[in-house]
């Protein structure tokens, strides 16, 4: 493990940290696989009932590490072989965006190529006056990795996504709050503070519901109504049977707020 990407776990949240503030957070691939690691094994963790991944200092994470690039160390490697290892990092993103407890991205300064591509597959961001989004992958001859073209279209529609890669063009807070970009803009020292109240808020749900939530959204990027009608069917079945469920039934009709559990 690296100290390159720091975990805390507390009250139901656990928090991601990319810990290189001196180069913004560039991301490395011992981050890239740790960072996966993490998110997988505290998603499976039953006292985790949200994930934040947040940038130290004063970004969120600048993308890959053009220095290294620069550096040529994998112009050895053939294209089959980069191609193998590049794939192989980006499941982080798939991870961020499939596991079943909600992510969300606490982005402050820029967020950039790659770490642009990461805060998108959360479900949810939350960013400060200060974050910065841009795709920048144009500025340095490359055509974008980590799943950015997918879920930038997804979220802001083909044109606009289109101009944002093909132009890298820099959103600010405000624009990309009215783009969709992030669910909430606040002041740059209220960020972990946000992000927490939404993350607890969230890991303080009905855990079994959110899970099933999740897999429903996410399907209906892709799927067609009658397969979402389906398993919207088990999910809300399932749900019926959990103790959560029974509480807030409890609770409905003695007209006080349910303390959900998670089973």
């Amino acid at each position: 493990m690296t100290e390159e990407l720091l975990e805390v776990v507390e009250d139901g949240v656990a928090t991601i940290t990319m810990n290189r503030p001196d180069a913004l957070n560039a991301v490395t691939r011992d981050m890239l696989g740790d960072m996966h690691e993490k998110v997988e094994r505290l998603a499976a963790d039953g006292a985790v009932g949200a994930i934040v991944l947040i940038g130290a200092g004063r970004g969120f994470c600048a993308g890959g590490d053009v220095k290294a690039m620069a550096a040529g160390r994998d112009r050895e490697m053939s294209v089959e072989e980069r191609m193998h290892n590049l794939r192989s990092r980006m499941e982080v993103s798939q991870a961020l965006h499939e596991v079943p407890v909600p992510t969300i991205a606490a982005i402050r300064g820029p967020a950039a190529g790659a770490g642009l591509s990461l805060a998108l597959a959360c479900d949810l961001r939350v960013a400060s006056e200060t974050a910065r989004l841009i795709t920048a992958f144009r500025n340095v001859a490359l055509s974008g990795d980590f799943g950015g073209s997918w879920f930038l279209t997804k979220l802001v529609g083909p044109a606009k996504a289109r101009e944002l890669y093909f132009t890298a063009d820099r959103v600010e807070a405000e624009e990309a709050l009215s783009l969709g970009l992030v669910n909430k803009v606040v002041p740059d020292d209220e960020l972990e503070s946000a992000a927490m109240e939404l993350a607890k808020r969230l890991a303080d749900g009905p855990r079994v519901a959110l899970s099933y939530m999740k897999k429903n959204l996410n399907a209906a990027l892709t799927q067609p109504l009658a397969q979402v009608l389906d398993m919207e069917a088990v999910g809300h079945s399932r749900c019926s049977w959990t103790e959560d469920h029974k509480e807030a039934a409890a609770a409905f009709v003695e007209k006080r707020q349910p303390v959900f559990q998670g089973r």
